[in-house]
């Protein structure tokens, strides 16, 4: 499992939450070291302490395990579907471009 890779999802999710590593720490019942650790990947959460940053963080386990979850490409479509979905026409347009454009082979 790549820890850093999923620290740094924990880490840009709680950013986007405007939430403190000290606030999330105590809304998941564990030490703002120990958030801190698991956000720098030196150590893996417990898969309870997992749930419980994921629930406080209102993400999906997917969204925060997409590099390590052979099947979390369903989440990718949806948060795609979701950042889009907002989006005037023309704006839509210019981002199914950008899509097509990285996955062309």
């Amino acid at each position: 499992m790549d820890a850093k890779a999923v620290g740094r999802r924990i880490k840009a999710a709680r950013e986007g939450q405007n939430m403190s590593q000290e606030e999330l720490a105590a809304r998941v019942e564990i030490a703002p070291t120990h958030v801190s650790v698991i956000e720098r990947g030196i150590k893996v959460p417990r898969l309870d302490t997992f749930v419980a940053i994921a629930n406080v963080l209102e993400v999906s386990a997917d969204s925060l395990l997409v590099d390590v979850v052979e099947h979390s490409t369903d989440s990718i479509a949806s948060e795609l579907s979701a950042a889009i979905a907002d989006l005037p026409p023309e704006e839509k347009r210019r981002v199914l471009k950008v899509v097509s454009v990285l996955v062309e082979k």
